[in-house]
């Protein structure tokens, strides 16, 4: 009757990786530099679990007795995008990064884009999502032509308004998109980006969707699924599987996720809770929106309490993240860098996890905890926290 959760705080990177300056990303530290920004954090419940032992954050004291095992983890895969971070995560590397188009995609491309969907396409380039909204909306309201973007991530995203394209065109579109983009342009997620609004207010909205490829081995899921394990998602994890060995409820806003994540440890009797916590990223990391950040932190550190009261005697919760998201940074994309690794549950030794060499360790160690074949990355820290 065991239970475990992960909890990715989508962007929460907290320091440099190994490799970060090779990703154009030096001088990234999500954590450490929104503290520093700001005068330092006063997040008193994250820093009795643990969060100052896993790296000096101004304002966050570095408590000597810890609620929680503290950590680390290194990105091993090539990349920094989410579907990349959550792979690892339960315990599937990547070979190879997946494509970029960082000066936009191949014509022909385009065009067979167009042609399946029956509409024609703006921009084509790399760009942050609400500035090509101002800069090519009002001529997608005139003309019905989709926006197409991307990012330093691989992604292919299309841009439509609500009141000129129906939700149901654009999923299918997307759809279509996710058929044609395969082998060597087979990035990693086809985003559908719907938005409503009037020239310089234009507003995205939560009817987001995304289809990525599905994961090319087994993953932390799979293994749950053919040893018919429960598991239970929240947030945008099913999209970032492709559907395969999970469903989700998913969330606009980090409280949503808090209270569907606290209602899961409520009533879930065994099994994995896999949650993604998606507005460090989505609404602050890729928007520079540092003060937004900052109180996104401090609601997170209030929610704390009420998010784990549900915690079980058997039950392990592991808080970490898929990558970087530095809001005060020139960039508006990911950011390379080590994620936070706090252990939580009532059996767990608060002890030090050092830097852990891959994130799939957390994948490795909810498969151990949950009696599963192990994975084929990561190294199991089970036999570290769990108190017998």
């Amino acid at each position: 009757m065991r239970r475990a959760a992960i909890i990715v705080l989508d962007g929460l990177g907290i320091g440099p990786a190994h490799d970060t300056a090779a990703y154009g990303d030096a001088g990234s530290d999500t954590l450490g530099n929104v503290a520093r920004r700001v005068g330092g954090l006063d997040l008193p419940h994250l820093g009795e679990l643990g969060l100052g032992r896993c790296a000096s954050l101004a304002g966050v004291t570095a408590t000597a007795t810890p609620r929680a095992a503290f950590g680390v983890c290194e990105p091993i895969s090539p990349g920094k995008d989410s579907t990349t971070g959550h792979w690892e995560l339960c315990g599937l590397v990547l070979p190879v990064p997946f494509p970029t188009y960082p000066g936009g995609f191949p014509s022909e491309l385009i065009a067979e884009f167009s042609r399946r969907t029956g509409r024609g396409v703006l921009g084509n380039k790399a760009a942050s999502g609400t500035v090509i909204l101002d800069e090519f909306g009002a001529e997608h309201r005139r003309t019905g032509a989709w926006i197409v973007y991307t990012s330093a991530d691989s992604v292919f995203q299309v841009a439509a308004h609500e009141s000129t394209v129906p939700l149901e065109e654009l999923y299918a579109a997307c759809a279509a998109a996710r058929e044609m983009l395969q082998g060597e342009h087979g990035v990693s997620r086809v985003i559908a980006r719907p938005f409503t609004g009037e020239p310089g207010a234009w507003t995205r909205t939560p009817r987001r969707r995304d289809f990525s490829l599905p994961p090319p081995g087994p993953t932390l899921l799979d293994r749950l699924a053919e040893h018919h394990v429960p598991r239970l998602g929240v947030g945008k994890v099913d999209d970032l599987f492709a559907g395969r060995a999970i469903s989700s409820i998913h969330t606009a806003t980090n409280t949503e996720a808090y209270n569907l994540i606290a209602s899961a440890l409520m009533s879930m009797h065994r099994g994995l809770l896999l949650a993604n916590v998606i507005e460090f990223d989505q609404s602050w990391g890729h928007r520079n929106d540092v003060a937004g950040f900052h109180a996104g932190l401090l609601a997170l550190d209030r929610a704390l309490p009420h998010l784990l009261a549900p915690v079980r005697q058997e039950d392990l919760v592991i808080f970490t993240a898929d990558h970087g998201n530095d809001p005060t940074t020139p960039s508006t994309d990911h950011s390379r860098e080590v994620v936070p690794l706090l252990v939580v549950g009532p059996r767990v030794r608060p002890v030090p996890l050092g830097r852990r060499s891959t994130f799939a360790d957390v994948g490795q160690t909810v498969a151990d905890f949950l009696g599963v074949p192990p994975l084929s990355a990561g190294t199991s820290f089970l036999s570290e926290v769990w108190s017998d």
